[in-house]
């Protein structure tokens, strides 16, 4: 019997080798090769076991996602614990209208109100021009998901984008990364409108800077057919008087709204009255949430994990809340005394912290799983006695979909030369080395070879015998030894020079793919904005990838599209 808490239970099995091509006159047209994500940079043990070996995470979350009981009794918990439905539903269809978001996703919000429907949720903060590639990877994970759900357990299924729009790092929002025609990487940069770094993101307004940052993006993306359709819909997204948490729902309204995704702007004081009951719990318990995460990170560590989020003693004494006062300030526990009054009648003061967001996140939605990042996993298993400390049934939690898109002249290269995907992460040339050497003509790797094979067998009888002619012969014979191998090693380097020179092409392939993989050193869903992507492949990038964009457990996906 197959591992039932393997990734392939639920999502089916895939192999760490080149699985799916797909063919049009005898053309590739799409290619799909599997990394494990064991292999892949900056993936730390948690993730990797919560993919692989989740009964070692299994006190930690409300369940397993490769288990279908699990889901089973997700649906049950959101559909029975009780929410204010219709008007959370009216509140998200006045925000949708507002922006004119597609009726696809008014219509996905007018569903909520049915006391049958439930929730695929995730979110990021709101980043320039749509942020990093994850987070456009977020939400079609969210929407396949629901997809997924309503099909399997015939229930009505949407898929929810929080934008995390009270966060006031302006510094994690305010940057879009791109390539330009020689596949260099460039990062625009807004510079910090009033207000931002105090206030947050959802009260800071756009000034005429955004127009300049956009005229940066057009002399910096390639000029393709779908460029100025993109420049286009950026400006009227984000333009001069618009919030920043505002002008990135419109442009995710704008990408994903035709497929259904709720985009959800936190900030709207309309749904704060919605979570009241928490903000006013959180007040009288001041220092909980703290002590409750902070003891989960103990028996992580213990575990062999990590615990991303570690409370200092002064935090564990104060509230997982933030006043909103025009800036965003922290809430010590020496204010939060008499607060409940303040926490019931003026919620549209209050603002949650990390550890917080989750609780209030589903209290408003009916959460059956939420898509998070892989490093999000960390600070998530901290909270399932956050979770019963407010009365709010924790969702399950499964990774986003991630994925590399290379040019389809890349991808052949990769499986060309077999060469590892994580291997052009490295920023020196051992591994285009490895490659050059690979292609050396046959003849000459084959005579190398034999002489670094040889040389060594002969030189030991030789050094085996001339002790019997003089003792103090041995060192000098070893010497020699050491000589020829050395300049044996030397030219073979010379000649992979010259197979450098000779083959350029081969050094240009390279590049090309390792710019496109690793911009910088960086994965590419992390360096690059989503508008890269868009500008390359036009608006069938989004519909391709909500078909092709794979959902497992235990795999980055290197795809061309």
């Amino acid at each position: 019997m197959e591992d039932p808490e393997g990734p392939e239970c639920l999502w089916g099995k895939v192999q760490d080798r080149i699985f799916a091509v797909q063919r049009a006159n005898g053309n590739i047209i799409s290619l799909h090769i599997p990394v494990d994500i064991r292999r892949f940079p900056g993936i730390r043990k948690l993730a990797a076991d919560y993919a692989f070996q989740f009964s070692s995470l299994a006190p930690f979350f409300s369940g397993n996602p490769s288990s279908p009981e699990s889901w089973t009794a997700a649906i049950a918990n959101a559909q029975t614990h009780p929410r204010p439905r219709a008007e959370l539903s009216a509140i998200l269809t006045t925000q949708l209208e507002r922006r004119e978001a597609p009726s696809p996703a008014r219509d996905a919000a007018a569903r909520l109100a049915d006391p049958r429907t439930v929730a695929v949720v995730t979110g990021q903060q709101a980043g320039l021009f749509g942020g990093p590639l994850y987070t456009l990877y977020k939400g079609l994970s969210a929407i396949r998901l629901a997809a997924r759900v309503a099909q399997e357990h015939q229930v009505p299924a949407v898929a929810v984008f929080w934008v995390e729009a009270e966060d006031h790092d302006w510094d994690e929002v305010a940057s879009c990364s791109v390539l330009d025609a020689e596949f260099r990487r460039h990062v625009i940069t807004l510079p910090p409108p009033p207000g931002a770094g105090r206030a947050p993101i959802g009260l800071v307004k756009l000034g005429e800077a955004i127009t300049t940052a956009i005229d940066q993006l057009a002399t910096t993306l390639p000029q393709t057919e779908f460029t100025p359709s993109i420049l286009a819909d950026l400006r009227k997204a984000y333009r001069p008087g618009v919030s920043m948490s505002d002008a990135f729902a419109r442009w995710m309204d704008r990408l994903l709204g035709d497929l259904g995704l709720i985009v959800f702007d936190c900030s709207d004081g309309a749904a704060k009255p919605l979570a009241s009951r928490i903000f006013a719990h959180e007040v009288t318990h001041p220092g909980k949430t703290w002590e409750l995460a902070s003891t989960a990170g103990q028996r992580l560590t213990a575990s062999g994990y990590h615990a991303q989020v570690e409370a200092s003693a002064s935090a564990q004494a104060s509230s997982a809340l933030f006043r909103l006062n025009g800036a965003r300030t922290a809430l010590a526990a020496s204010d939060a005394a008499g607060l409940e009054h303040d926490a019931r009648t003026h919620p549209e003061t209050f603002s949650p912290n990390v550890l917080l967001r989750p609780i209030v996140e589903d209290t408003l939605f009916p959460t059956i799983c939420y898509v998070s990042g892989p490093n999000e996993l960390a600070y998530l298993a901290q909270l399932r006695q956050v979770y019963e400390h407010f009365g709010v049934p924790m969702p399950l939690f499964f990774p986003r979909a991630s994925a590399t898109v290379l040019d389809s002249a890349s991808a052949r290269f990769l499986a060309k030369h077999d060469l590892p995907f994580e291997a052009l992460q490295a920023r020196d040339e051992s591994a285009l080395n490895g490659v050059l050497a690979a292609s050396l003509p046959e003849a000459v790797e084959i005579a190398l070879r034999e002489a670094e094979d040889a040389i060594p067998r002969h030189m030991a009888a030789i050094i085996a015998a001339v002790p019997a002619v003089d003792a103090t012969l041995e060192g000098a014979a070893k010497s020699t030894l050491g000589k020829i191998q050395h300049d044996l090693l030397t030219l073979r380097g010379k000649v992979i020079g010259a197979a450098k020179k000779r083959d350029e092409t081969l050094r240009r392939q390279f590049y090309r793919a390792q710019a496109q993989a690793f911009p910088d050193g960086i994965p590419q869903e992390r360096a690059l904005g989503g508008v890269a992507l868009l500008n390359r492949y036009g608006p069938a990038l989004v519909q391709r990838l909500v078909q092709e964009l794979p959902l497992d457990l235990g795999h980055h996906w290197v795809l061309t599209l």
